[in-house]
């Protein structure tokens, strides 16, 4: 098992896969989909049952292999719970400053929610490793890129509407990662156990998203 974060792994294919109450007797099965279909990073929402727990197993089993965080973190205790479980990454859907400042301090990667420029300027001015624009779907694709224009030097994350008919228009953008939750995972293929079909459409996915960057390199 490994604790810390690998960049290198996200940056082979820089998608934050998001599951909020997913049953946990779906999760191992769910990571070992996820893995073998090729992605790299998943978070599990803290305000999800059991979460913690689910955390602490993932890591155990595939730690060394995914980098596995916790999403939802708005609050200190948030954080700390998530920490203790053994999360490899923190994601949050607000502005939190006290939780940017925390992880910066451990050493501990942070995607920071934020919505309007300045919360964003903010988030990353903290030391956020990626500000997480959510709602995305609300805004477009266009919004990353007036955003992007004066603040290019910022690493955005949308989150929230991506999907694979619509993901590269925010690559195109200029979006440093993706943050996708029912689209990449859908709910119903976990719960029904179809883990053939979710293996195909997270496949695909993975595919569509390295022929995009050949065609952009």
């Amino acid at each position: 098992m490994k604790s810390s974060f690998s960049w290198e792994a996200f940056d082979k294919i820089p998608v934050v896969g998001i599951l909020r109450n997913v049953p946990s007797q779906h999760l191992q099965k769910l990571f070992a989909v996820y893995l073998d279909a090729g992605l790299t990073t998943i978070e599990v929402t803290m305000n999800s049952a059991g979460a913690t727990e689910a955390i602490s197993s993932l890591v155990k089993t595939y730690g060394d292999r995914l980098n596995i965080g916790a999403g939802t973190v708005c609050t200190l205790g948030d954080l700390d719970k998530a920490l203790l479980a053994g999360a490899q990454f923190i994601v949050t859907p607000i502005l939190n400053e006290e939780v940017i400042k925390a992880c910066v301090a451990r050493n501990v990667p942070v995607f920071a929610g934020a919505y309007t420029p300045t919360e964003i300027y903010r988030a990353w001015e903290l030391g956020a490793s990626m500000v997480k624009v959510f709602p995305a779907g609300q805004l477009g694709a266009r919004y990353i890129k007036e955003v992007l224009a004066p603040l290019n030097q910022i690493k955005l994350l949308p989150t929230g509407g991506i999907s694979h008919d619509n993901f590269a228009e925010f690559l195109e953008a200029g979006a440093s990662g993706l943050g996708m939750g029912s689209q990449l995972i859908p709910k119903a293929l976990v719960e029904k156990e179809q883990w053939e079909e979710l293996s195909k459409h997270l496949s695909e996915f993975v595919e569509k998203y390295h022929s995009y960057k050949q065609q952009h390199a």
